[in-house]
């Protein structure tokens, strides 16, 4: 029997240093609050995606740009670590290095406050160089901390070169200022992963209750995507195609730490994606790899290994 040849994603977006602070509760406004931990990370919606894919065993290419100050360098390293492909990982030497200043309590929630730097200098230009990366993968995965006329750029060669797109409008206020941009962006999207308040920027409308949400859905559909699968936290997610609806539960475990499971399940999402499954055993598996990684401290720390999560899917009757 013929092995089957690993998945190929490319990822274009973003690379920060995180900077994470653990304390009993989240500060107040003006408060200075001890904290009881802290630790440097290696973080960014791209990388963290990027990240979780090679860990489920893909051949990952990053397309991103990076400072020449000493997070960028230890960001390449951690690339190379990871096994991904940094052939199209560029320089900026005008500014610094994307950083995300992250506070969790011992409750499990947090808030993030994001200098984009050297993620804001990622051009078209630079993924017109990283064209064969694109060309020759089976999925391409972009989200919103680099320009949009650049992951607009990445998606228009994806849809040339017949590469499906799964774009996670995250944050989403660049689609919100430009709609010209954000209208084509759409069109050219298979697969559009909103959370709960990104759909409902996105939209106008509510998406608290499935009800809201599945009319919300809707109306992103109308907009272009092929499907809509927006994810719910605790509720699980929603998958929207033009002819049907499905909720799909969590799995619910006891969290630790929440950073960076969206990302968590963007990644699987594209891994099991490439690897040709139906779309609601592929949502089933990226809600359990997502549920999985709250479990451990850490954002890329926290993301599996393909045995780890092999051995979690079957436990929980996934494969």
């Amino acid at each position: 029997m013929r092995e089957r040849k690993p998945p190929k994603i490319c990822v274009v977006g973003s690379s920060n240093i995180d900077l994470v602070i653990q304390a009993p509760r989240l500060p107040k406004l003006g408060e200075t609050l001890i904290g009881h931990s802290f630790h440097i990370g290696y973080g960014g919606k791209g990388a963290n995606q990027a990240v979780t894919a090679a860990r489920l065993g893909a051949e990952v290419t990053m397309v991103t740009k990076l400072a020449r100050d000493v997070f960028g360098e230890g960001t390449l390293k951690n690339y190379r670590e990871q096994g991904i492909d940094t052939t199209y990982i560029f320089f900026d030497t005008s500014c610094s290095s994307g950083v995300a200043s992250i506070f969790l309590d011992d409750q499990a929630q947090n808030f993030i406050a994001i200098v984009p730097g050297a993620n804001m200098a990622l051009s078209p230009a630079d993924v017109q160089t990283a064209r064969a990366a694109i060309q020759a993968a089976d999925v391409l995965v972009c989200q919103l901390e680099v320009p949009v006329e650049t992951t607009l750029k990445a998606f228009r060669i994806a849809r040339s070169s017949g590469v499906r797109t799964i774009l996670n409008p995250a944050p989403a206020a660049p689609l919100l200022s430009d709609s010209r941009r954000s209208d084509e962006l759409l069109q050219l999207t298979d697969i559009c992963a909103p959370n709960e308040t990104e759909t409902e920027l996105l939209t106008g409308q509510s998406a608290k209750t499935l009800e809201e949400a599945e009319r919300a859905a809707r109306q992103l559909l109308a907009r272009g995507p092929k499907t809509i699968i927006l994810t719910l936290g605790e509720r699980g997610a929603l998958l929207a195609e033009q002819n049907a609806v499905e909720h799909i539960p969590v799995i619910h475990v006891d969290a630790v730490d929440p950073t960076g499971a969206g990302d968590s399940f963007i990644g699987s999402l594209a891994v099991y994606l490439a690897e040709g499954l139906a779309l609601r055993d592929v949502i089933r598996r990226a809600n359990a790899i997502a549920a999985l990684s709250v479990t451990r401290v850490g954002t890329q720390t926290s993301f599996p290994t393909r045995a780890e999560a092999d051995a979690f899917l079957k436990k929980q009757g996934l494969v």
